[in-house]
């Protein structure tokens, strides 16, 4: 493995690349880190050359004054490791990212996987539902400048999801969460992100886009994230749709064994 710190847009990007062959980006949620991956590195980097790192104001990525864009910096950061083209694999926040990279650049994007993913633009049919609870929670917390409460709010949203208590999760996948969130948070309070979009958004250039998609979700997640999901398998030709029975947010952290092999079985030449 080797690691270092890419000069992105105005910020410095903590990166991390293991094995040989075909570039394979992953993009981190924006409940996380790079570290959310642990458990895919090893098992992709026998096929691809694995890519992964913190968007800034994560992990080991320094927030920034200024906007930005997350598929700018993502481009800059393939630029800076002299990679062409890729597989690009992204959880919620960060799908959302690999679906705008894959979008404006077309020809850098041979695959595209999206785990659990918004997607902006969207005309939802379930605007008149109330969010969870926790969601007040987690802002009322995060205002306080209670970092750990909204953090472990926000773990009870998306890890733990939709009819699970905490107590059904494993535990060790919580806290890791919980912990990377709190230095994405405590980076939110000190400088605050604002990032710039595609314009149109994604929803309106969907027949723009050009790789063969991949699509995750965990049958316990959020009802937007999953009529997302429905909605891009239904309107993209030839994208594939993969329900998880048994996870929420992060399909990837509960089961990550089968997670694996969806990927790989899926990347598998024809």
């Amino acid at each position: 493995m080797t690691t270092g710190f890419a000069d992105v847009n105005g910020a410095k990007l903590y990166y991390e690349v293991t094995g040989e062959g075909q570039p394979l980006v992953l993009v981190h949620a924006g409940i996380c880190d790079l570290r959310m991956w642990d458990d895919q590195v090893a098992a992709f980097a026998e096929h691809y050359r694995v890519v992964r790192y913190d968007m800034r104001g994560y992990g080991q990525s320094k927030p920034v004054a200024g906007a930005f864009s997350p598929h700018e910096d993502l481009r800059a950061l393939l630029d800076h490791l002299d990679i062409e083209r890729a597989i690009v694999l992204g959880c919620s926040f960060g799908a959302m990212t690999a679906l705008d990279f894959a979008l404006t650049n077309p020809d850098r994007v041979s695959r595209l996987i999206l785990v659990g993913t918004g997607l902006r633009g969207f005309d939802s049919q379930l605007d008149d539902m109330e969010d969870p609870p926790e969601w007040a929670e987690a802002e009322k917390a995060f205002d306080a400048g209670d970092y750990e409460r909204a953090s472990e709010m926000e773990v009870r949203i998306w890890v733990d999801g939709v009819g699970r208590s905490a107590d059904q999760v494993d535990a060790a996948v919580r806290d890791k969460v919980r912990a990377m969130n709190l230095i994405a948070l405590t980076n939110e309070a000190v400088q605050p992100a604002e990032t710039f979009r595609i314009d149109p958004p994604a929803a309106q250039r969907l027949s723009d886009l050009r790789a063969p998609l991949l699509l995750i979700v965990g049958d316990l997640d959020q009802p937007d994230i999953l009529e997302v999901a429905d909605y891009l398998a239904a309107t993209i030709d030839g994208a594939q749709k993969v329900v998880m029975e048994g996870t929420a947010h992060m399909p990837n952290m509960e089961q990550p064994d089968l997670f694996n092999r969806h990927v790989l079985d899926w990347l598998k030449p024809s």
